[in-house]
């Protein structure tokens, strides 16, 4: 009787949380405002150091050596920038997977030394640590640049919007900084972020917004930004001569963006096609291997 009306309580209590659990109850709408007008909690800094992997710490102290070297280059420092990371950071990963690459193959002839009793002798760990080291040193490099190149064309979108919203501004009558500032908080992200800091500096500053936005492509290597802001440069403060080179330049960036993505789907047919062809090659080679065989034993 007991374990009946035990079991017949947990049944309800979990029937009860399940109710629950799919309609919880409408919080008061003076907790709400409560909650919305509450000030922020502080922010907790934590340290540097203390964020990072212990082998990235100890791989900080080879970042003058990675720096003797030459690295990072000014093509990889431009993509760090886009991408928002911290160059010793990863200048120190690129010595750590330096030397995961030095360790590995002589860890690896040691295992088969020790299981199978082979002797590889001491050229074959030494190659194969040099070029695993070399490999794993430009491993992160690739990484960056990727995530670089994405970020680089979610900028050229993102610029091309707010052209064609400035020029949609300057066409209803107004000003220059105010259509282009209008214009850049339509947009989300990492890229309309950058342009609105770059017109909020020129706009504290009291100086023109090509500039800031040619700065902010050089420092990006956005060639789009550059562009744009040497030409309205030229182009002076008359919003005739800056809505007609905004209109060209969103036109051509229109027109790049269209020849890119066609671009990119002829490439994934082509891709696709070498499945078909390696394919087409084993069913080949599936038919002929016996024929070939009996030849073979035959002679």
């Amino acid at each position: 009787m007991i374990t009946v009306l035990v079991l017949g309580a947990l049944f309800g209590a979990a029937l009860t949380a399940l109710v629950y659990g799919l309609r919880p109850p409408r919080p008061a709408l003076a907790d709400v405002l409560a909650a919305l007008n509450a000030p922020p909690p502080p922010s907790v800094s934590v340290p540097e150091a203390e964020g990072e992997e212990w082998a990235t710490r100890l791989s900080r102290r080879f970042v003058p050596l990675v720096r003797a070297l030459g690295f990072p280059t000014a093509s990889l420092r431009a993509d760090l920038a886009v991408c928002g990371q911290d160059v010793d950071r990863h200048l120190a990963g690129k010595a750590t997977c330096a030397m995961a690459g030095l360790a590995t193959p002589w860890l690896a002839v040691a295992l088969i030394r020790l299981g199978a009793g082979m002797d590889s002798g001491w050229w074959v760990p030494v190659s194969g640590s040099l070029a695993l080291a070399v490999v794993l040193f430009f491993a992160p490099d690739l990484t960056v640049r990727r995530d670089a190149a994405q970020r680089r064309r979610e900028m050229r979108h993102t610029l091309s919007l707010v052209l064609d919203l400035t020029v949609i501004a300057l066409a209803g009558g107004a000003g220059v900084q105010q259509a282009l500032n209008h214009a850049v908080h339509a947009p989300a992200g990492w890229a309309a972020g950058k342009l609105r800091h770059a017109l909020h500096v020129a706009q504290l500053t009291r100086t023109s917004p090509w500039t800031h936005l040619g700065d902010l492509g050089r420092q990006l290597a956005v060639s789009d930004l550059t562009e744009l802001a040497a030409t309205l440069n030229l182009a002076g403060a008359e919003g005739a001569k800056v809505r007609g080179s905004l209109a060209a330049k969103a036109r051509a960036m229109r027109r790049r963006r269209i020849s890119e993505a066609d671009g990119a789907a002829q490439a994934a047919t082509e891709q696709m096609s070498l499945p078909v062809v390696v394919l087409f090659a084993a069913f080949l080679l599936l038919i002929g291997y016996p024929a070939l065989a009996h030849v073979l034993t035959a002679t």
